[in-house]
């Protein structure tokens, strides 16, 4: 008979173990060895038993050892040790606290987080990445608060058919078997959250809390018995339901986090947050929950309100492609705007305005949380220097009539939490050869001295625990299908500890080509078979449960790995998560990436495995596009514009069996007379010292904090002075601007100089604008200058601001410059007039801007 109801009864611990519950309740042990090693030593059988899990292994240890241990003088000094360490990195100052003013604190909202393979509550990279800075965040000391949603079901757990197709199973999660604690009131009841429905419903959430070690999670979970059926069921899988239940579970992320922060706060005399961070489209909503909080609390309007919310906010887009954006139809969020839900002070015109596709391209019927949340933030960022450009490109509608490197989107590069992701073995090396790497994260060209003897020592007990682990999965995989113990004798084989391994693991949607080493299986049999220099591939991932391609295309290399020809040397792991991850990019000598460029904003996998000492294979997109060196891994050709996908797989396929074969296999067997693949250590001592600094989630949140966080918080309090002064001014401004540029125009342009100009001439430039009813203070007339290519289109053009020269009569105005002709070729200008502010980070903001009227055949486009 199964349990109708399912929960989880705690461990009463004896009063000397009580601070291993207090380490327990902190998810620093995720990433901590020397907490990790006491809970082993609280029962090692137990320990591997339960997954490394410690919450489990606290609920199952037998009381008789909790008695021993309870007695036991050396373990209770170490557990005192570790208890007294966790205190002293939560209370210490770190960086952060080093650098003065910055803002009291950062809000932090992402829809899935990656922290620990016991709390499963991400899908893929954008929860690992979110786990990674909130760890960077907690070592750096930066007060940051991080809301999410607590899904019921977390993300699927994955096993195949015996045709190898994929199966998803949802098994349930009893948050009291968890590392979280409810957030309670000073009375002791919990807090509830609420978020108004149509027809007179709410949506109630309680608040879970975890610690990520220095940084409070606030995960909201509407699963409680004051909601209806319906409304408990919102956060009951990540990524689940159709289009009411994804927008539910975003307006419960998104305005409902806004309210679990100001309970947090006020609860525990915590900072407000000065900036709000919104990872990703999905949690847009909060910016319309601040506005009804400045509206209702400080008396502003809703364009004041949207300025001062604004200036403190940072929107981070992840996709590069239009279908990884949520969209919902215009009368969907109508509904729960509008009509008896409807606030007056956040009327559900503004709403729709907020997140419509209105600019050339775009759909009239949706609403797009991306575009939203890129209005509602005053800064915003791609995650790799390529993914800015991709995303200037794709958003640029936003700016119209600025050119693409205009759009006022920048970048940061991820990275990856080396505390999480490195191994044991690596950080061990390191201390002893390196050890200011280790302190300090300084000193990383030491690396190239290490003798490669023990790098090669350290890469190989890697290599041979994923061996041995990737056999046991291997096993309970085939079993699962079907396959009986006679039948699996052969995984006793599977892989080998001294052959190159590549690893590929990745979610599994069609743009990452999980087959596109198949797309020639003669060839790839033979390179996994060759008698000289073999290779094997471990694969693994998910694709998510409503994409069809993407489980057939896990059916086809689960089909390719099961022929008894190559099965020892491919083998796909079902249940791709943060366990199978670490051991991969740990044991892996090359991490392989073949996406459709420029379709990956950044791929993280890849630094993962460099910090481990592995080498990459990989497109040239994302951050290897924007890191690869030529001596740290190898490029895989990109067939870039072919008309035909299928010729595009076809010869890239080809470049990189090629790669595998003549370069990267033939680097590994190389041998000197010791047994070491000298030019391959080389590559890896040399990765780990360039790429090392790089990669790491320090440097990606240390950027945040300066390029981001410190602007925006400045911004906010510029806005919020002076009771909102800025913030009034900077709205009356702006709608005084829109309403009068249709009237702004470039009348006159003349320029001296022009003829058989030499390098060092001064060219003038005299412009007569008519400004309508702005003012001179209004604008800035700017000439832009630099090298045309061969449409006469400036090529990374600079820019002068003219000065205003006087009147020319009727409302106009002469303005007046010298441009230097500090470079020989082909140049050229052009002239245009933008609004200016003090308050503006950059003058595309608006998305305004005057051109003189376009010569015949050419477009004010072009800036000519």
């Amino acid at each position: 008979m199964k349990a109708i109801r399912r929960f989880t009864v705690r461990t009463v611990l004896p009063e000397p173990l009580r601070p291993l519950e207090e380490l327990v309740l902190n998810l620093r042990w995720s990433w901590h060895h020397e907490t990790l090693d006491l809970f082993r030593d609280v029962d090692p059988a137990l320990w591997e038993a339960v997954g490394r899990d410690p919450v489990r292994l606290l609920g199952e240890v037998a009381p008789e050892r909790l008695a021993r241990l309870a007695a036991d003088r050396r373990f209770l000094r170490r557990l005192h040790d570790t208890a007294e360490d966790l205190r002293e990195y939560l209370t210490a100052p770190r960086w952060y606290q080093a650098r003065g003013a910055a803002p009291a604190c950062v809000a932090y909202f992402s829809p899935e987080y990656g922290i620990a393979a016991a709390l499963p509550q991400y899908s893929g990279g954008l929860g690992i990445l979110a786990g990674d800075h909130l760890k960077a965040a907690s070592d750096l000391g930066v007060p940051i608060i991080a809301v999410g949603l607590l899904y019921r079901h977390g993300y699927f757990s994955q096993s195949l058919a015996p045709d190898g197709w994929q199966l998803e199973r949802y098994p349930p999660l009893d948050p009291n078997g968890l590392p979280l604690t409810l957030l309670r009131e000073p009375d002791g009841t919990p807090v509830r959250v609420r978020v108004g429905l149509p027809k007179d419903r709410e949506l109630r959430a309680q608040v879970w809390l975890a610690r990520v070690g220095r940084v409070p999670q606030l995960l909201l979970d509407s699963d409680v018995e004051d909601n209806d059926p319906e409304a408990r069921e919102v956060t009951d899988r990540l990524y689940g339901g159709g289009g009411d239940h994804r927008l539910l579970q975003e307006m419960l992320l998104g305005i409902g986090g806004v309210r679990a922060i100001r309970a947090y706060c006020r609860i525990t005399g915590h900072a407000e947050p000065e900036v709000f961070h919104t990872n990703e489209g999905h949690a847009g909503f909060l910016g319309l929950e601040r506005i009804r909080e400045l509206v209702t609390g400080h008396g502003l309007g809703f364009g004041e309100a949207l300025e001062a919310a604004r200036a403190g906010t940072v929107f981070t887009t992840h996709t590069p492609v239009p279908a990884g954006i949520d969209r919902f139809p215009r009368e969907l969020v109508a509904r729960y705007f509008g009509g008896a839900n409807e606030d007056p002070d956040v009327p559900v015109e503004h709403v729709l305005a907020l997140g419509a596709e209105d600019y050339p391209g775009g759909d009239r019927t949706v609403f797009n949380m991306a575009v939203m949340g890129m209005r509602l933030a005053q800064r915003v960022n791609g995650v790799s220097a390529l993914h800015g450009r991709v995303s200037r490109e794709m958003f640029g509608g936003l700016w119209g009539g600025f050119d693409t490197a205009e759009v006022p989107i920048g970048s940061v590069t991820n990275g990856v939490h080396a505390g999480t992701w490195v191994a044991r073995e690596v950080f061990d090396l390191a201390a002893r050869e390196v050890p200011s790497v280790v302190e300090s994260s300084r000193g990383w060209e030491g690396v190239l001295e290490v003798e490669g003897g023990e790098i090669w020592r350290v890469r190989r007990l890697l290599r041979e625990r994923l061996v041995v682990d990737a056999r046991r999965r291997l096993r309970e995989a085939w079993r699962r299908r079907g396959a009986s113990e006679a039948e699996l004798s052969w995984t006793e084989d599977a892989l080998d500890p001294d052959v190159l391994t590549i690893g590929f693991a990745r979610r599994v949607p069609s743009y990452k080509r999980l087959t596109l080493m198949m797309r020639d299986e003669r060839r790839l049999r033979a390179l996994l078979l060759d008698p000289d220099r073999p290779v094997q591939i471990v694969i693994a991932g998910k694709a998510h449960p409503a994409d069809e391609g993407g489980k057939r295309l896990i059916q086809d290399i689960v089909r390719f790995a099961g022929d008894e020809e190559v099965r020892h040397r491919i083998v796909f792991l079902p249940d791709y998560d943060m366990a199978l991850g670490r051991l991969l990019v740990q044991g892996c000598d090359v991490w392989m990436n073949n996406p459709l460029r420029p379709l990956e904003a950044c791929g993280t996998s890849g630094m993962k495995a460099a910090l481990n000492g592995g080498l990459n294979l990989s497109i040239l997109d994302g951050w290897w596009e924007e890191w690869y060196d030529g001596r740290n891994g190898w490029a895989i050709p990109s067939a870039d514009g072919l008309a035909s996908p299928e010729r595009r797989d076809e010869l890239e396929a080809a470049a990189l069996h090629g790669l595998i074969e003549d370069q990267v296999a033939v680097a590994f067997y190389d041998r000197d007379a010791a047994g070491l693949p000298r030019r391959w250590l080389e590559m890896v001592r040399h990765t780990i010292a360039t790429l090392g600094p790089k990669v790491l989630a320090s440097r990606m949140v240390r950027d945040y904090v300066e390029g981001y966080y410190g602007p925006a918080a400045a911004s906010a309090r510029a806005m919020a002075a002076d009771g909102f002064a800025g913030a009034r001014g900077l709205a009356a401004w702006k709608r005084r601007v829109r309403e009068a540029w249709p009237r702004v125009a470039v009348e006159h342009v003349e320029g001296s100089g022009e003829e058989s100009p030499q390098v060092g001439a001064r060219l003038a430039v005299r412009v007569v604008v008519d400004l309508g009813a702005l003012d001179p203070g209004d604008v800035a007339v700017e000439v832009a200058y630099g090298r045309v290519d061969d449409t006469d289109a400036l090529v990374e053009p600079s820019y002068l601001e003219l000065e205003a020269a006087g009147p020319a009569g009727d409302g106009r105005v002469r303005y007046a410059g010298e441009v230097p002709l500090a470079r020989s070729g082909a140049f050229g200008y052009g002239v245009r007039v933008v609004p200016s502010h003090p308050a503006l980070p950059v003058r595309a903001e608006l998305g305004l801007v005057a051109l003189p009227p376009a010569p015949e055949g050419m477009t004010n486009g072009d800036l000519r």
